[in-house]
């Protein structure tokens, strides 16, 4: 078993996102299933790609898809909370990208959750590896921990 990271704060992220939680995102033991922070992984980083203007979703030639998740929990969040997932690049390669997230209570310090998200980008039509545009390259170095 490895060993688990140390705790992240809001300073170890660049890119915020606000995300309220919704009714059906608590579980039978009343805070927000494991499960639910993943979406919340692909909202914070699809969404700062998005509003970047890096990802067309119906018409991007070059997409990223998941390649690599992981969570590490370490306080629970329940509904009516509204969380604001941090977002920094934790490695840039050639045709990939590793975010490192954070998922805060509203104005928390420390991480209640945190993680990483890897995408590969590949060419849409043949899922064929590509490397990363350069402007979407130079946007991930700015935001790079």
């Amino acid at each position: 078993m490895s060993e688990r990271q140390p705790r992240l704060s809001r300073s170890d992220f660049r890119v915020f996102r606000a995300i309220p939680t919704r009714w059906h995102d608590n579980d039978a033991y009343g805070h927000v299933n494991n499960v639910v922070y993943y979406g919340w992984f692909d909202t914070a980083v699809n969404a700062w790609l998005i509003e970047g203007g890096f990802l067309d979703l119906g018409g991007s030639e070059t997409v990223g898809l998941v390649a690599e998740t992981a969570c590490t929990y370490f306080e629970s969040v329940a509904f009516p909370e509204t969380v604001e997932a941090g977002i920094a690049v934790e490695r840039l390669g050639n045709s990939s990208v590793t975010y490192r997230i954070g998922i805060f209570r509203q104005g928390g310090a420390e991480a209640a959750a945190q993680g990483r998200f890897t995408h590969v980008y590949v060419q849409r039509a043949g899922q064929k590896p590509v490397p990363i545009p350069a402007p979407l390259r130079a946007a991930l170095t700015a935001i790079q921990s």
